[in-house]
């Protein structure tokens, strides 16, 4: 990207120079091609540049390749706007952090907390408006986190040994071995070769398969490296080149159908999961597959997956021509390809049942990683893991693993809830009120200590928040479901954010999506759970 923007458009500081004498040689040039005196052809229908009659003038006549002066001095000036902003956010970051050192008492804050508090609602700010290009949001967490103590160097850096960590290392590796193989392109083919093929059959094809992987394997990053490649194999095989909404709106699918629906599977995603271990841990309350499935799937599972459908072709529209997928063979599997697939087969059935074997699908996903890059197996070469291996989406996992590690360790998730639960004063015997305020409770957490650490926040608080509201206390666990399978920004689950770094896609398309479907969540989605509840008898 880099050396294609550098070759098509010059440096600032060399366009002014030469500028003039593109415009005088190009001025020149349209004198020299005047018809002679006589000819029948007006002169205005040959000279380049001219306006035709009947037609507007062009714009500019500048060559092809080269962007007027006025639009470079636009962007510059735009461009200036930008660094002047981005000064503007570390002042007032370096502000509030010393506000917070010197007068945190009043929240019941200790300094030092304080300023965690302040360093992770910039991080959170940051990542939810994209105010600056990765990976520098989460190298300035990074680097305040350590030099002002908020916690300690292995509490911060906490993203860097952890499982997802690694899942994510293992998946990209693999990742570049399907698309570089051709595999990609086979499977894309196979999995997804319709009768009638149209944008929105490919966007709830794609979405079945999320959701129905998801009932098989429960790692949701896992399910997201594997499909991506996949998706965007599909997506170039019907001719939706980068730039194209519907290639966003297929990487979105992949993006929000991987964890939306799946939070009503379990154990499909990490939140549910660490919900059903934190009630057994707390309460001794287990949590089983079937019960679990039939008070969440048909509303947040089902209807949502088709809700998603319907959203993501009408954000993302693609009305341009598709490829024939049918008259483009897909090529023979190589070598590379055949070793490939036996694999991903191997470790897709690792991740399955990691439940029996107990080796989690982060040194599975390794595994498979060190054995693509093996001499012996060839699938990925030292030369192609060095220039298509990315360390931006690394970072950024590891930097909302760490934010959300310091949040658990200075226990800001935990002194929120208990100030919302004192400012919004439950009362037993309005249960639909209590329900809805606890609910509220968990997104207010949930934009503060993401999505998958929402239940270790709240679920030591589910006694206390029981009494206060009157419900049992099997009902305000469930209550967490409906919260943590709801994304108000992407930030919020990681998985979502992993999907975009990798399909390209960035945080403002994804923002479009989640915003509105919290909106119909809000609206639709929630109330009809309500009644869905009522009727197996999970609130009076």
């Amino acid at each position: 990207m880099t050396g294609t923007m550098q070759a098509t458009l010059p440096p600032p500081s060399v366009i002014p120079t030469f500028w003039p004498i593109i415009t005088t040689t190009s001025a020149m040039t349209d004198s020299s091609s005047q018809h002679p005196p006589g000819s029948t052809t007006p002169p205005s229908t040959t000279t380049p540049g001219s306006p035709v009659p009947g037609m507007p003038a062009p714009a500019s006549t500048a060559p092809a390749g080269i962007r007027p002066a006025g639009d470079l001095r636009q962007e510059r000036l735009r461009a200036q706007i930008r660094a002047l902003s981005g000064y503007a956010v570390y002042a007032v970051l370096a502000l509030a952090l010393w506000a917070a050192s010197h007068g945190s008492t009043t929240l019941g804050l200790t300094p030092t907390a304080a300023q965690a508090a302040v360093l992770v609602l910039f991080t959170i700010g940051a990542w939810a408006f994209g105010l600056f290009p990765e990976p520098i949001t989460t190298l300035t967490f990074f680097l305040l986190a350590v030099l002002l103590h908020v916690a300690k160097p292995e509490v911060i850096f906490a993203g860097f040994h952890s499982a997802a960590w690694w899942l994510v290392f293992g998946g990209a590796v693999t990742g570049i071995a399907v698309r570089t193989t051709g595999l990609g392109t086979k499977l894309a083919a196979t999995l997804f070769a319709l009768k009638r093929p149209t944008y929105p059959r490919y966007v709830a094809s794609v979405m079945v398969a999320c959701v129905g992987l998801a009932f098989v394997m429960p790692s949701t990053t896992g399910r997201i490296l594997l499909l991506i490649p996949i998706v965007l194999a599909l997506a170039d095989r019907i001719g939706l080149t980068e730039g194209r909404r519907g290639r966003t709106g297929l990487v979105m699918t992949v993006a929000a159908a991987s964890y939306m629906p799946p939070t009503t599977i379990l154990p499909a995603n990490i939140p549910n999961s660490v919900l059903m271990g934190a009630a057994d841990s707390f309460y001794g309350v287990k949590l089983h597959y079937a019960p679990y499935l039939l008070l969440h799937f048909p509303v947040l599972g089902a209807l949502k997956a088709a809700i998603l459908v319907w959203a993501i072709c009408r954000l993302f529209p693609d009305n341009g021509p598709l490829e024939n997928a049918k008259d483009t063979v897909a090529p023979p599997l190589s070598g590379d390809a055949r070793r490939l697939s036996v694999l991903l087969a191997l470790a897709l059935a690792g991740f399955a049942t990691d439940a029996w074997h107990g080796i989690s699908p982060a040194w599975i996903s390794v595994a498979a990683a060190i054995i693509c890059l093996l001499p012996a197996i060839h699938i990925v070469t030292p030369k192609t893991f060095t220039e298509r291996m990315h360390i931006t989406p690394l970072v950024y996992v590891a930097g909302f693993l760490g934010v959300g590690a310091v949040v658990a360790d200075t226990g800001l998730g935990e002194k929120l809830a208990r100030l919302c639960l004192d400012a919004v004063g439950m009362m037993p015997g309005t249960p639909v009120i209590n329900a809805a305020w606890l609910i509220v409770i968990g997104a207010a957490i949930g934009l503060v200590a993401t999505l998958p650490g929402l239940p270790a926040v709240l679920t030591p608080l589910a006694g206390q928040l029981s009494v206060a509201s009157g419900l049992p206390l099997y009902t305000v666990l469930m209550l967490q479901v409906p919260v943590f399978s709801t994304v108000l920004l992407p930030y919020q689950s990681p998985p979502m954010m992993i999907a975009m770094h990798l399909g390209g896609v960035g945080m403002r398309d994804g923002t479009r999506l989640t915003v509105l479907m919290t909106v119909i969540t809000l609206a639709l989605l929630f109330p009809l759970d309500y009644l869905w509840w009522r009727v197996l008898g999970m609130l009076p």
